[in-house]
């Protein structure tokens, strides 16, 4: 019988980390999440002491500090989770010769281009929360012999709080609301996110990946997506950015192109509209 490969979740108690602990049990694979409490990623000694005792074979390094507005005016928190988390879960993976899987983000990009932006392009973030993510970028290339970075967008699932579920709330709340419309992107759905790093890490196609769901929409059209599966008469009105002032930038264009997921031959990840309908089927608030 084959030895399960065993995969350590970092940050298993936020959004993504849930998913993957959460998801059933995977042939072949054995996962073990550590939230917060139990691992924290900041401390590079607790850090080393978990991964050699669970000795993984890989580690997913879900830990991430995600508030982007509150990061504008705490940035030495930001890095201190974003890159130095990033640089103590890279180490100690590599101590005892794990793969190593950062997930990033499409913010390290400035969002002023106009077609999808590829693995190669040059990352320039605008906000706090972006420059960190990408400086945990370059410790995990130059920590670890075996990683995969994987930059995702707009996520979304059942665990933590983010956009669908603020849309949902809010109208039960609201008759009416006003949705920015300038600014593009993929919708990522956390179950699909999740299922393709449990088979990306069972690879040695180690670089950069980006992955999103596939198709493209504003915030705008995401919400009125949102309500027109479940059936809800609330009234969406566009807005620019420039309406709706927030203290971090957001890229204006953040489609990512999945170039090395063509490229490796993986399967894309479904579309953004048809993987909203699956979330929305089986999540009741």
């Amino acid at each position: 019988m084959t030895a399960k490969l065993k995969i350590l979740v970092t940050g298993a108690g936020g959004q993504l980390g849930q998913e993957l602990v959460r998801l059933p049990a995977q042939p072949g694979l054995g996962i073990i999440g550590f939230g917060r409490d139990e691992l924290d990623v900041t401390d590079p000694e607790q850090c080393r002491n978990v991964i050699r005792s669970c000795n993984p074979d890989a580690v997913i390094h879900c830990a991430a500090y995600t508030k982007v507005d509150q990061a504008e005016s705490e940035p030495d928190e930001a890095y201190r989770v974003n890159a130095e988390g990033a640089r103590n879960a890279a180490l100690a993976a590599e101590l005892v010769g794990a793969k190593f899987v950062y997930i990033s983000t499409d913010y390290v990009f400035d969002g002023k281009a106009k077609v999808p932006y590829r693995e190669s392009d040059r990352p320039n973030p605008q906000s706090v929360y972006g420059k960190s993510k990408l400086a945990g970028e370059q410790f995990t290339k130059s920590l670890s012999s075996r990683y995969f970075i994987v930059r995702t967008s707009w996520v979304y699932g059942m665990y933590g709080s983010n956009f669908v579920k603020t849309m949902l709330k809010l109208a039960g709340e609201r008759d009416s609301l006003k949705v920015v419309d300038d600014q593009i992107g993929s919708p990522t759905y956390t179950l699909d996110l999740a299922q393709f790093l449990l088979e990306l890490v069972t690879t040695d196609h180690y670089g950069v990946f980006h992955a999103s769901n596939t198709g493209v929409c504003s915030w705008y059209e995401f919400a009125k997506a949102i309500f027109e599966e479940r059936g809800l008469n609330v009234r969406v009105e566009p807005c620019t950015t420039e309406e709706f002032p927030r203290p971090a930038p957001r890229p204006a264009y953040s489609v990512l192109d999945h170039g090395a997921i063509r490229a490796h031959g993986f399967r894309p990840l479904r579309s953004w509209r048809e993987a909203l309908g699956n979330f929305l089927k089986h999540h009741n608030p």
